[in-house]
């Protein structure tokens, strides 16, 4: 955990670059190498991308930034784009030199049943070998009407400890008090997600610390970092306000 978290802070900035299998490869991660640098000079305590994309990447100009090998996948090609299915395991991430290994589950789905069968033999292995366990936890499928609904991410989020998370991913719900229902509910630390591109650096910076201040323990933020004007000074802004307590106003500077 201590290669993926702030060992001061006990939070973590994550990037997550796995976007290129569901979703192609979109701008920010086509030169892998240039982005991981950035980010990791910037702050961020781990990045998450699938096995593949290590050689292209990580560690590769001599940054020691945490990795998080994802083991799930889907695309946007498939008419079953929210049943995330095992493309990897924990031993093959041991082998490639993850400190972690991540996951994604969509609640609601009609494929629910059967990621969250796998999810359980992952926690399985991973209590085995001592490898962290990061859960991706959303609700998505026919019946869910409102992905951010508190009810919802904080049932994500309890699913999500239930079944072994160290570390948790989940929306974030739209303001302190939901989401601190949220974080006390899951037990487990909660990192927030970004989602789409925001068209404001105030609106992320905003979200962040909100979600600090109710309870959350950092981020799991890909396109509005790596595909940010300037990926390391928004790392380093994300960072500023995860890691080292600052205020919006304070990490905003860094990004000017």
């Amino acid at each position: 955990m201590e290669r993926i978290i702030d060992r001061e802070s006990g939070n973590a900035v994550i990037v997550p670059m796995d976007h290129g299998i569901s979703i192609g490869p979109i701008s920010g991660i086509i030169d892998m190498k240039t982005t991981v640098n950035a980010v990791s000079t910037g702050g961020a305590t781990a990045v998450l991308m699938q096995k593949g994309l290590i050689p292209y990447g990580h560690r590769t100009a001599g940054n020691d930034v945490g990795l998080i090998l994802h083991l799930s996948a889907s695309t946007i090609m498939g008419s079953t784009s929210d049943f995330k299915v095992l493309v990897s395991n924990v031993e093959e991430a041991l082998k490639l030199g993850a400190d972690a290994v991540s996951m994604h589950v969509n609640l609601g789905a009609d494929s629910e049943p059967q990621m969250l069968s796998d999810l359980g033999k992952v926690s399985k292995d991973c209590a085995e070998w001592g490898m962290p366990l990061l859960v991706m936890a959303y609700a998505r499928g026919p019946s869910i009407k409102d992905p951010f609904d508190s009810e919802k991410v904080a049932h994500c989020a309890r699913v999500a400890t239930e079944l072994g998370a160290d570390l948790i991913k989940v929306n974030y719900t739209g303001d302190v008090d939901s989401f601190r229902d949220v974080t006390k509910g899951a037990l487990a630390p909660v990192l927030i997600a970004g989602g789409p591109k925001m068209s404001s650096d105030m609106d992320i910076l905003n979200m962040v610390h909100d979600s600090m201040e109710a309870g959350g323990r950092g981020v799991s933020i890909g396109r509005n970092i790596f595909q940010h004007k300037n990926p390391r000074g928004m790392t380093e802004a994300i960072s500023g306000i995860v890691l080292k307590g600052m205020s919006v106003e304070e990490a905003s500077k860094l990004l000017k």
